[in-house]
């Protein structure tokens, strides 16, 4: 079955930065669009970053342009997300999603905290 696997959140300062990974398997990693979303308490769930199968057309929400970078290694099946001057209002559980562009796809890993705080 498909898994996606979340890892690098944590507690981190505002101005710090963080690494996310997400390791897929049980699809054809290289033939999906990847992408992360987060979700903070009490709001919906939104897209923070997306990049094609081949990594050569990523977008980002407003909110986070030029602070994160989604990337991606096909040959490790695995797409990241550096997140660089991180404030208070990035603080959400983040989530790795598979086979959409822009939108969602059908696949969700399980999410993982991000707290930015003092």
């Amino acid at each position: 079955q498909v898994q996606l696997v979340e890892s690098g959140g944590g507690l981190v300062q505002p101005g710090g930065s963080l690494r996310l990974s997400c390791a897929a398997s049980g699809i054809i990693f290289s033939a999906n669009a990847m992408g992360w979303y987060r979700q903070a308490t009490g709001k919906q769930r939104e897209l923070v970053a997306s990049i094609t199968n081949g990594g050569s057309t990523s977008m980002y929400a407003d909110s986070v342009k030029g602070r994160f970078t989604i990337s991606r290694d096909n040959a490790k099946n695995t797409v990241y997300l550096q997140m660089n001057s991180l404030k208070p209002e990035d603080t959400a559980v983040y989530y790795c999603n598979a086979g959409g562009f822009r939108v969602p796809g059908p696949y969700w890993g399980q999410g993982t905290q991000v707290t930015v705080s003092a």
